[in-house]
């Protein structure tokens, strides 16, 4: 019975538990506190809070300022992170709700640095979503989430987007020439629904609608087996009421 009862035991490191206490310390004081101060509170012997805050200090969960230490910016990340996460795990539930209340693969991405950004994706055998068998971002001319995103851009930063990634003919059905594009993208110049047919992969369609909050340029989209089209239409409509109750559960200032 004893040994059992030692085998349950965790394995605990003393000097990771050390630091979490000194950082605790450090939290509870908004200007900061000395290092004798941080030790005494957090339990530790002076010499060893030294080295502790030495090492907490170089990986930026502590500052230094004229010997006071406060809490570094790598918290605030850590802060940050759980935030995201949770945005995406909102973001994923929507989507999926979407994709069973619709019966199609459902797709959130967004225009960021430069680049299309394919954030979260939700589909199931039955409907399932469109194999990526070439780069997104390489070919955003061709499928309805680039061209939504690209619609959203003001001249200048179109044509740096097609600089850097040259219109090419995906299938036989995409845009044939830079030209030709642009032409499409003046031609709506409000951008709405885009919609495409086999322009990125053969036997689909696909739908994106523009979603803009703030300095986000984003967009929900869908897609399609060729031979269920006839349901494109309804289902774009049903995407499209779904969007709105996402910008209003969400408040998106998205860092997603």
């Amino acid at each position: 019975m004893a040994r059992a009862t030692s085998a349950a035991v965790p394995t605990l490191i003393g000097s990771v538990q050390r630091a979490l206490r000194l950082l605790e310390a450090a939290g509870a004081h908004r200007d900061g506190a000395p290092a004798k101060q941080l030790a005494r509170e957090a339990g530790i012997p002076l010499a060893t809070a030294y080295h502790l805050l030495r090492t907490l200090t170089h990986e930026d969960y502590l500052r230094r300022d004229r010997g006071v230490f406060t809490l570094g910016p790598a918290v605030d990340r850590l802060a940050l992170d759980r935030s995201q996460q949770n945005r995406r795990a909102r973001l994923q539930d929507s989507l999926t709700q979407w994709r069973d209340a619709i019966g199609v693969a459902v797709y959130f991405a967004v225009y960021r640095e430069g680049e299309v950004d394919v954030v979260a994706v939700s589909d199931t055998p039955y409907a399932p979503a469109v194999p990526e068998w070439a780069d997104f971002r390489e070919t955003a001319h061709a499928h309805a989430i680039g061209q939504c995103l690209l619609g959203q851009l003001d001249t200048e930063a179109r044509r740096d987007h097609l600089d850097r990634h040259p219109v090419q003919q995906v299938t036989p059905y995409s845009v044939r020439d830079r030209e030709a594009l642009l032409e499409r993208m003046a031609a709506n110049a409000r951008p709405g629904t885009v919609v495409e047919r086999q322009e990125y992969a053969l036997g689909t369609v696909c739908a994106a609608i523009p979603v803009t909050v703030g300095d986000m340029i984003g967009t929900m989209a869908l897609s399609l087996p060729l031979e269920q089209e006839a349901r494109l239409r309804p289902a774009v409509e049903q995407l499209r009421r779904g969007v709105r109750e996402l910008m209003e559960s969400l408040a998106f200032s998205i860092s997603i």
